[in-house]
C-alpha cells in the first residue's frame, strides 16, 4: 500500500479524523482483526454474526496504527468516522490506484464470469509475477469488500494488478469496474451461477456485460469466444477485442488431452501458429482460463515462451478447485469449493473422460449447487442423470439440498445401489471410505455452503 496519514484519508473518504491526523498508515487494510500487521488500518465492518468495532482493541494490539469506523469507539486509536466503512473503503481504493496510475507503471486486470474467475487470477498471476512484481487477491476476495482491500495491496513498485470481480446483483460490477478502471477486462463465462438469486441467465449477463463499460478507452476486452453473451458483450465494446475458446477464436485450443498428470493441448494463434500447452491442472475448463491468461499476456508484449512455461509450472489452480491427490493407490479430486451447473458438469465429464482413459472405476461425491432458486430443481435432476449418461460407476450424493441429483441418476435407469443418498456429511464420509478400493478415481464436488471440501480433505488426509 502507498503512505498515508490519516488526515489524508479522510479527506479522501470525507470523515472526521479523531487523534493524530499525522499518523501514516503504510502497511496494508484488514477487515479482520487477526490478519492485521504493524501499519494497518483497521476497517471497523458491522458484519451479520458481530461487528468489527468490538474487535478495534485486538487491531490494535496487533499493530493497527488506525480504524475507519462508523461511530466513535473508546479504544485509544486515531479513527477515521465516516457514515459507511464500506463505501469509504471503497473511495480509498479508487483514490489509491488513480495515484498510482498517474505514476504510469501499473496495469490493471479485470476478470470477470459466472465460472473460472478464481483459477484464471491465480493463473494470470502465475504469469505476470515472472515480468513485474504482480498483486492478487488470496483467495476469492472478490466482492465490495474483498476487491478493494486487494487494491489496496498495491504500491508504487506493482507493475500488474488482477481484480477479480465478483457479482452480488445488478449494479456490483459497475461498481467495482468503476473503482479500478481495468486496462484490460475479461469476460470468461456466463452461467446459471448465481441465476436463482440474480432473476435468470439475462440478468447475470447484464451484470457481467457492466464491466465492459468501465475498461479503459485505449483498453482490451478478452472474451470467450463459445459464449454467445460474452460474444454479444464484444460487439458492444467500442474498443480493441480479441476473443478465446474452443472454435473459431483468435486464441483456440485444438487437439485437447487429459490425463492424471494434467491437461494439455495445442493453442492455434490468429495468425496460424501453433504451441503446445500443458497444465499440471485438470480439466479441459481449466485450459480455458489458460487462454485467456496468454490472450491478456499476450497484449501486454510478454514472452509467450516464459508464460507458456509459468503457466505449467503452476501445481494447482487453487486449494478445493479441481486439486488432485494420489493416497494409496486412489486419485481424490477436490472440486468443492464452488459449484454450478456448468463447472459441475465440467468436473463430472473430467472425471468421465479420466475414467475411460485408465480402466479405472469412477465415484463422484455431490452436494448441493447453491443459489439456484427456481432452477434449483431442474438442475439438480440434470446432474444426476448426467452421472448416469456419463458412465461414472458410483454416485454418492449428500444433503438434503442435493437429494434431487440422486432422484434424477434413479429416473435416469441408474442401477441399483449406484447411486447413494446421505444426510449427513459423516455418514457419506463412513460411507466412500468403505466403498474405496485400489485405482478408484473419486470427485468430490460442491458449493462451499455445503461443506464437502471438508470431506475430500478427509479422503486424501488432510488436515
Amino acid at each position: 500500500m502507498i503512505s498515508l496519514s490519516a488526515a489524508r484519508i479522510g479527506e479522501i473518504v470525507g470523515g472526521r479524523v479523531l487523534g493524530s491526523p499525522d499518523v501514516m498508515i503504510s502497511s496494508g487494510v484488514e477487515t479482520d482483526s487477526r490478519r492485521i500487521e504493524p501499519g494497518f488500518l483497521f476497517v471497523a465492518k458491522p458484519g451479520e454474526q458481530t461487528d468489527g468495532h468490538l474487535f478495534v482493541s485486538d487491531a490494535k494490539a496487533s499493530g493497527a496504527v488506525a480504524a475507519l469506523v462508523q461511530h466513535e469507539v473508546s479504544d485509544n486509536i486515531t479513527q477515521i468516522v465516516v457514515p459507511d466503512v464500506v463505501a469509504a473503503l471503497g473511495l480509498l481504493a479508487t483514490a489509491v490506484l488513480d495515484q498510482l496510475r498517474e505514476q504510469g507503471n501499473l496495469t490493471v486486470i479485470g476478470v470477470t464470469g459466472s465460472n473460472g474467475k478464481t483459477s484464471t487470477k491465480n493463473m494470470l498471476r502465475a504469469a505476470l509475477e515472472t515480468f513485474g512484481e504482480t498483486i492478487a487477491p488470496r483467495e476469492s476476495f472478490n466482492n465490495e469488500v474483498g476487491a478493494p482491500i486487494s487494491m489496496l495491496l498495491a504500491k508504487p513498485s506493482t507493475k500488474y494488478l488482477v481484480v477479480e470481480l465478483g457479482a452480488g446483483g445488478l449494479g456490483s460490477i459497475d461498481y467495482l469496474a468503476k473503482m479500478c478502471k481495468p486496462d484490460i477486462g475479461v469476460e470468461l463465462k456466463i452461467g446459471l451461477a448465481h441465476a436463482g438469486e440474480f432473476g435468470g441467465i439475462e440478468v447475470t449477463a447484464r451484470i457481467k456485460a457492466e464491466l465492459i463499460k468501465h475498461i479503459r478507452p485505449e483498453g482490451l476486452l478478452v472474451y470467450n469466444g463459445d459464449d454467445s453473451y460474452c460474444r454479444e458483450m464484444a460487439t458492444e465494446f467500442p474498443g480493441k477485442s480479441v476473443s478465446f475458446g474452443a472454435n473459431s477464436a483468435d486464441y483456440q485450443l485444438t487437439d485437447s488431452q487429459l490425463s492424471l498428470d494434467g491437461t494439455s493441448g495445442t493453442v492455434r494463434f490468429s495468425n496460424g501458429e501453433t504451441k503446445e500447452l500443458t497444465l499440471q491442472i485438470l480439466g479441459e475448463h481449466q485450459m480455458m482460463n489458460a487462454l485467456a491468461t496468454i490472450a491478456v499476456c499476450d497484449s501486454l508484449g510478454l514472452s509467450r515462451d516464459r508464460v507458456f512455461e509459468a503457466l505449467k509450472a503452476l501445481p494447482l489452480a487453487e486449494r478445493w478447485r479441481m486439486q488432485l491427490q494420489e493416497r494409496e493407490g486412489i486419485a481424490i479430486i477436490n472440486d468443492a469449493y464452488n459449484a454450478s451447473p456448468d463447472s459441475t458438469k465440467a468436473a463430472l465429464q473430467t472425471l468421465a473422460v479420466l475414467g475411460r482413459q485408465t480402466g479405472r472405476r469412477t465415484i463422484a461425491v455431490l452436494g448441493e449447487m447453491a443459489e439456484l432458486g427456481e432452477f434449483s430443481v431442474h438442475e439438480h435432476d440434470s446432474i444426476g442423470r448426467l452421472v448416469v449418461r456419463l458412465n461414472i460407476d458410483q454416485l454418492v450424493v449428500v444433503g438434503a439440498g442435493a437429494k434431487l441429483i440422486h432422484m434424477g441418476a434413479t429416473q435416469e435407469g441408474s442401477w441399483d445401489g449406484e447411486s447413494k443418498f446421505f444426510e449427513r456429511i459423516d455418514e457419506a464420509l463412513e460411507a466412500v471410505r468403505e466403498m474405496l478400493r485400489l485405482g478408484d478415481i473419486v470427485l468430490v464436488k460442491s458449493s462451499k455452503s455445503a461443506n464437502l471440501s471438508h470431506l475430500g480433505d478427509a479422503l486424501m488426509g488432510v488436515e
